[in-house]
């Protein structure tokens, strides 16, 4: 058994422990630990586990890991809750642009103190933004779907299937998420997308591998703008409405994407846990 302090943020309700300064020792017990601490009834309750490290002058490295101890490449809102700890710790300053080290790569990160008490505003550069074809076509064939208009594969340094179809409001998501997510080995995070309310604005919902259905997902909001872009539906900046918030993706020319929102800081605790073998 060991304590462990751990700040609670979220980014538009997707939730996350975050710990900073702990050693790659930790890492090896991140899996284990992420499932006793992100327990919503038994635990504190999130989303997912953060490790953050610093890695030189403005440079930190970041480790997530699910609800259920899988371990995820890259975050949108996990990075920028991330930045915030690490704003609060005094470890990066404000408005200063820093470099993350993720699995998925290294991602630019800044941000910014809001008016909003808690409130941080963070930008991420989220890299490399791929569509993927299966088999030569758009929409594959074999993934179970009986709301789907169009669906694409996209990757964000993470896998995405991007579900286009109607009102993401009225589809079951929670019957729907996990048949798509298992419809690939390594498991897919899955978006079901609308086109709409206003112009170059799209509406989501999103069920994560790992996790479940979240209130919203940065990389996920990545992967829809960049889908519908691909579909010729929406220009390079696009809003994207998620049940938890609004963010803004930008698709760039070297075919990176950026997002932008904020995240909120909601407490800090000390937890005891208990560390596998001990």
């Amino acid at each position: 058994m060991r304590d462990l302090d751990l700040v609670k943020l979220h980014g538009h309700g997707n939730d996350f422990l975050v710990v900073l300064g702990e050693d790659e020792a930790f890492a090896e017990s991140g899996p284990a630990i992420a499932r006793q601490v992100c327990a919503r009834h038994t635990g504190v309750g999130a989303d997912g586990l953060i490790l953050g490290a610093r890695r030189g002058e403005d440079k930190l490295s970041f480790r997530l890991w699910n609800a259920d101890g899988s371990e995820a490449e890259t975050s949108g809102n996990g990075l920028r809750c991330l930045g915030h700890a690490a704003l609060d710790a005094g470890w990066i300053s404000e408005g200063n642009p820093i470099t993350v080290e993720t699995p998925a790569g290294l991602r630019d990160l800044t941000v910014r103190r809001s008016a909003a008490p808690a409130e941080v505003w963070g930008e991420v550069g989220m890299g490399p933004v791929k569509v993927r074809h299966s088999g030569g076509h758009d929409h594959p064939d074999d993934v179970p779907c009986n709301v789907a208009q169009g669906q694409l594969l996209v990757d964000v340094g993470n896998p995405h299937l991007v579900v286009l179809g109607p009102d993401p409001a009225g589809v079951d998501v929670a019957h729907l998420g996990p048949l798509l997510e298992a419809s690939e080995p390594d498991r897919l995070n899955v978006e079901f997308v609308a086109l709409g309310p206003g112009r170059d604005t799209l509406t989501m919902r999103v069920w994560e591998r790992g996790v479940g259905e979240t209130r919203s997902c940065g990389s996920g909001a990545c992967a829809a703008a960049a889908a519908m872009r691909h579909w010729r539906r929406v220009g390079r900046a696009v809003t994207v409405v998620q049940p938890g918030g609004t963010v803004a993706v930008e698709l760039r020319d070297d075919g990176t994407a950026a997002l932008a929102g904020p995240s909120v800081r909601v407490a800090e605790c000390r937890v005891r846990v208990e560390l596998p073998g001990a």
